[in-house]
């Protein structure tokens, strides 16, 4: 946890130089708060065209919670100004001083806060090359003069503070490097993926365990009647990776929470782009957390974009090990693309449940820093509460439609229900 309290320290500063932005009464600490029971749902709704629309009202629209129709109880539609973007040209901007406490005269409400977040957890040095370099293209160009930002490491190695000064940003994403805080430190034999590990341990695929097992033989230099050996080494490695996997994903989703809270504390709108090749959640405590996420973030009117730093990646396993079969690379090439999939479904998630964007699939990393650093014109904030359906403990699954034909909808896939507190008699 040692990790966590320096992201704690470090985002101190959003908090400190919100005192030079405002002078609104402000508290020691964020405080979450909800109703009981409320779901909120932010959509964003596009034309044929994909053009934001912002004339829908609230009987336009209707919620499914596990396939059940819910009454809305609120309806909110955000009107977010287009960002007018900076002069690539222009000489960077006076900083925010994070350490000055009294606000002056000369201090500008920014109208809007973006907070650039690079997931040094789980990017390579490759992406992490390519990321900066099309980060920092963009950053003249992308940001207004009133807008503030600030660069962050999901590992804490990384903080800008506060800035609308482009040249502090851009040596902050310059500073940037891989962190291998949650990755085993050489490699496993057999090298099970965190996806495949998750397979064996948790859901005891069989396939999945005769694959390492079969390449335990292979990389351990076995007897084939040495069959319990091999068993031991793959159950070893695939709950070495396991171990790290939980952890990383643990540790990123806590830091992706706390960001978000602190950047509630701030004046004006809010972005957080999140730059990653993706990560797995496969606990039930990772289905709590991205629910609490996106419940804070609508609470807080934070969107959440995200990047997938990768591009267009290549689905086929390249690696191979010395006298493995045929079958068993086929197996590890089949894990391995189904691993890059699943690997997308947080970012994809936490954007679709902010009113954010998923940019990915493409190479152009530049051209997806500036989609993303732009506001969504509009977006509708739906909430409800659940009628009708158990509080249970699970995940419940939500659909969202609207009552015009040719409009498409990005909305949140569902939230995590708390059991109910059952009453003593």
């Amino acid at each position: 946890m040692r990790r966590l309290s320096t992201i704690v320290v470090c985002l101190a500063s959003l908090c400190v130089a919100r005192q030079n932005v405002e002078t609104h009464p402000q508290g020691d600490t964020f405080k979450f708060e909800t109703k009981l029971n409320v779901v909120l749902v932010p959509v964003q709704v596009r034309d044929a065209h994909g053009q934001a629309v912002g004339t829908l009202k609230k009987e336009d629209f209707q919620v499914f919670d596990k396939g059940k129709p819910q009454i809305l109880t609120g309806f909110t539609i955000q009107e977010r100004a287009p960002s007018i973007s900076a002069p690539a040209t222009s000489t960077p901007l006076p900083s925010v001083p994070v350490s000055q406490t009294v606000p002056t005269k000369a201090n500008v409400v920014p109208t809007r806060v973006v907070v650039f977040l690079f997931d040094d957890l789980h990017l390579s040095t490759p992406d992490l090359v390519q990321a900066e370099k099309a980060s920092t293209r963009m950053l003249g160009e992308s940001l207004a003069p009133s807008d503030v930002a600030a660069v962050l490491s999901l590992s804490g190695k990384t903080n800008s503070g506060l800035t609308q000064d482009r040249a502090k940003l851009t040596e902050a994403i310059m500073s940037l490097r891989e962190q291998r805080i949650f990755r085993p430190a050489g490699r496993l034999c057999p090298d099970v993926s965190y996806y495949q590990a998750n397979l064996i341990q948790n859901q005891n695929d069989s396939q999945a365990f005769e694959s390492a097992v079969q390449e335990a033989f292979s990389c351990g230099n076995l007897d084939r009647r040495m069959r319990s050996t091999a068993e031991q080494m793959a159950h070893s490695s695939a709950s070495q990776s396991l171990a790290f996997g939980e952890q990383g994903t643990r540790v990123s989703l806590k830091m992706i929470k706390l960001i978000v809270q602190k950047m509630a504390a701030l004046p004006g709108q809010h972005s957080l782009i999140l730059v990653s090749p993706g990560f797995l959640s496969v606990t039930p405590e990772g289905v709590t957390e991205k629910s609490e996420i996106m419940d804070m973030a609508a609470q807080a009117n934070v969107t959440i974009n995200a990047l997938d730093s990768r591009g267009l990646y290549v689905t086929e396993f390249d690696a191979s090990e010395p006298g493995a079969s045929t079958e068993v690379m086929r197996t590890k090439s089949q894990y391995h693309r189904e691993s890059l999939t699943a690997d997308e479904d947080v970012m994809a998630e936490l954007a679709e449940g902010t009113g954010g964007t998923y940019f990915h699939n493409s190479n152009d990393l530049e051209a997806g820093f500036r989609k993303l650093t732009l506001a969504p014109e509009y977006l509708y904030l739906l909430e409800f509460t659940p009628q009708d359906v158990k509080q249970d403990g699970t995940y419940h699954n939500l659909k969202v439609t609207v009552d015009r034909q040719g409009l498409r909808l990005q909305a949140r896939r569902g939230y995590y229900s708390a059991k109910a507190n059952k009453k003593k008699s």
